[in-house]
């Protein structure tokens, strides 16, 4: 009655290794393409900002800026935005934000009557810390 503990069959051990190379060559293809698309993604409102001596002021977070083209067409992040809804809309985004903190980044062409307008709006908004984007001023 004698029982035999394999009965004469091979135990075969488990492959417990993953084969990483497909993932590495998936993972560079991606970051390859993902540098070359990044620098075409860098796209914005060709603004003429007027020059100035003041310094650069250092930032915690990303930056909100409204852009004011030659044309007094306004814009913030890539969305065209009319004086009207600038107030309301302004209210909506900064509700939940704790850096209440906005850049006018304007056309040096833009009428100064429509960029203090513009900053009207956004004092009405209850943002007060406002911010003008310049570029240096050539030496």
């Amino acid at each position: 009655m004698g029982m035999s503990g394999g009965g004469g069959k091979k135990s075969r051990a488990t492959l417990s290794e993953i084969n990483v190379t497909p993932l590495v060559d998936v993972m560079l293809v991606l970051l390859i393409m993902f540098m070359v698309t990044t620098p075409l993604m860098q796209q914005g409102i060709d603004v003429n900002l007027p020059k100035t001596s003041a310094s650069g002021v250092e930032m915690n977070e990303e930056p909100f800026v409204l852009v004011i083209g030659a044309d007094q067409k306004m814009t913030i992040a890539k969305t065209r935005i009319q004086m009207d809804d600038l107030k309301t809309k302004l209210k909506a985004i900064f509700e939940n934000r704790k850096d209440k903190q906005i850049f006018i980044q304007a056309d040096r062409k833009v009428d100064y009557g429509f960029v203090a307008e513009a900053m009207a709006e956004i004092r009405a908004a209850g943002i007060f810390n406002i911010g003008l984007v310049t570029l240096p001023k050539d030496k």
